[in-house]
């Protein structure tokens, strides 16, 4: 099998293009080749398909073997993936995601290659029991959840993807991987939720940490940032146009209040290409 090797600010994947369909023991595959001892090492694997619906169709496997249903650095990825090997020429296109549906993405170009990649990420799901959460409030801000005696207040939502967002003091010193993975698997989140620790420094930056679902601790978490934004709109802790920080990076999230859509903008960037 040929794969490349990308990252979005640091959250990695080994892409593959040319299968027609998810192929049988994807899981599978994808625990043993994103370990980073005995394998390629990467959060994910993701597969590039055709699509009836759009340009093309984005695949998402953890390094657990679960499925993602989106993924916002991977969707970057992909875009730069088609753009810079010529199996498209368009620089607006459209990509077919399990959990979103069909995403436009929009590349800015450099030199004949795609440097920056925003993608509509569409309208935030903020109903609890459609995040899904096991709380039946519309949006879900501020609830409370507890771990091992230790009480966190998070905000809902979904992109596509589930997230609760927690504010903290200090986000970049937080402990992710000590609640991270108590919090994925709380009660309250029936399909396990991805985890966002957030410090607002201002109405346009936030810093950011994420434990994600299926993968644990990663540099980044584009669909998290976009969660990020919504709830510190919804607090009131920022403006709707915000730039979230991450271990590996920046992130510009926008959430429109003219079509209820948030955008991503953010690099992709190649690493390597193998065969294994």
């Amino acid at each position: 099998m040929e794969f490349t090797k990308m990252h979005g600010l640091g959250n990695d994947f080994i892409v593959v293009y040319g299968e027609r369909e998810l192929p049988a023991g994807a899981g599978q595959l994808a625990v043993q080749l994103c370990n980073r001892f005995f394998g390629i090492g990467a959060d994910g694997l993701v597969y590039i398909l055709p699509s009836d619906k759009a340009d093309f169709r984005m695949r998402i496997m953890n390094s657990d073997g679960s499925e993602a249903e989106q993924c916002g650095n991977a969707i970057r990825c992909v875009g730069k993936y088609l753009y810079d090997n010529g199996l498209t020429d368009k620089t607006e296109m459209t990509i077919e995601t399990l959990g979103a549906g069909v995403q436009p993405l929009v590349l800015e170009t450099e030199g004949g290659k795609a440097a920056r990649v925003t993608v509509d990420m569409g309208a935030p799901i903020l109903n609890g029991l459609d995040v899904p959460t096991t709380i039946d409030a519309n949006p879900v801000i501020d609830h409370s959840v507890e771990v091992d005696g230790r009480e966190f207040r998070f905000t809902a939502v979904s992109m596509g993807n589930p997230h609760c967002v927690i504010y903290v003091d200090d986000a970049v010193g937080f402990d992710v991987a000590q609640w991270g993975p108590k919090l994925e698997k709380h009660p309250l989140f029936p399909r396990k939720i991805n985890v966002e620790f957030a410090k607002v420094n201002s109405r346009s930056q936030v810093d950011m940490r994420v434990w994600e679902r299926g993968a644990g601790p990663t540099l980044a978490c584009g669909t998290g940032a976009c969660a990020t934004l919504v709830s510190s709109v919804l607090s009131g802790r920022t403006d709707r146009k915000a730039t979230i920080s991450l271990a590996g990076g920046d992130l510009l999230i926008e959430w429109k209040e003219d079509n209820n859509r948030v955008y991503m903008t953010g690099p992709a960037a190649f690493v390597f290409t193998g065969r294994i």
